[in-house]
């Protein structure tokens, strides 16, 4: 393998003719110089150089070498230039993921901020939910992931979680509904009523009827949507009851529609963030980890105008 600071040596002393000319212009000795020539010749298997007059000149395999050594060292000097950009942020890529109910608020204004700050980095973006973004994640698909989960925080081998808020469940109620008055319902008040929810098997889901379980009874599903605007839409239209997160009404509350909190105690999904660690993790994560945790507050939609604020 040839030597790319040898390569840029021998273009030196072919420009100047002179060992002792290439020696000062690189601020090296003329032994440094020579002995790096020596070392190219031995790499190349051929004399590279020879004797003219009181300089030297280059041989045929040395105009040869000089040709290709321009590309080379313009190519890897390229490489420097992009790799430096990556890690002073001049450039590279992001390749984000988020949940669904999260890029209706908090992705966007994250996004904004960090092109503000990064211009030059680009960004892309793919939702899904956390057990279809994981093993993306692992297999160097995505660079940086904002996920949730209920229950105690999950660790992850080779991975960075940062924790950045926590996203309470609200009851969703038909307008008219006789407990839309309250301003927290239990659970075990609604076990007779028909239920909307996500996709059977989706972590919301699942956590709507483990919540369910909890409060004594098994919830009957009538409907399912992943789309947090068709649930409220089935709610308001006196199909069922339900439970959304907090970043799913960013959007608003419709018309029809009331939300009231959790009696007695609030229910929580926790939000946070996942990116390769070690060597895999590149400078543009981190930064955009710092943008969520800066917006932490105001990322997030406020709580619904009639929900107790404690929520």
């Amino acid at each position: 393998m040839l030597s790319v600071p040898r390569l840029n040596t021998l273009r030196e002393v072919a420009r100047r003719e002179s060992i002792s000319a290439a020696a000062e212009a690189l601020d090296y000795t003329q032994s440094a110089v020579s002995q790096q020539i020596a070392a190219l010749e031995r790499e190349a298997q051929t004399p590279l150089l020879e004797r003219h007059g009181r300089g030297v000149r280059l041989t045929a395999a040395g105009q040869t070498l000089v040709a290709h050594a321009d590309g080379i060292i313009a190519r890897v000097q390229a490489a420097q230039d992009a790799l430096g950009a990556i890690a002073g942020l001049r450039g590279g890529r992001l390749r984000l993921a988020t949940f669904p109910s999260a890029g209706a608020g908090l992705i966007p204004r994250a996004i904004a901020r960090f092109s503000a700050e990064h211009p030059l980095v680009e960004l892309s973006l793919v939702e899904g939910e956390p057990e279809a973004l994981v093993p993306r994640l692992r297999a160097g698909e995505l660079d940086l992931a904002v996920l949730f989960e209920f229950g105690e925080p999950q660790a992850f081998e080779a991975m960075q979680r940062t924790g950045l808020f926590d996203d309470p469940l609200f009851l969703a109620l038909p307008a008219e509904h006789p407990l839309a008055d309250r301003a927290a319902v239990p659970l075990a008040a609604l076990a007779d009523e028909a239920w909307v929810q996500t996709s059977h098997g989706s972590p919301c889901a699942q956590q709507v009827v483990r919540s369910c379980h909890a409060a004594g009874f098994e919830p009957r599903v009538a409907f399912e949507s992943d789309d947090y605007e068709t649930v409220q839409g089935l709610v308001g239209a006196g199909m069922g009851v339900a439970l959304i997160p907090r970043l799913a009404l960013a959007s608003g509350v419709q018309r029809e529609v009331a939300i009231r909190a959790v009696a007695p105690e609030p229910l929580t999904r926790h939000v946070f963030a996942l990116s390769p660690a070690g060597s895999r993790l590149i400078p543009a994560a981190p930064a955009m980890v710092a943008v969520l945790e800066s917006l932490n507050d105001s990322g997030r939609p406020a709580d619904p105008p009639d929900a107790p604020s404690r929520y």
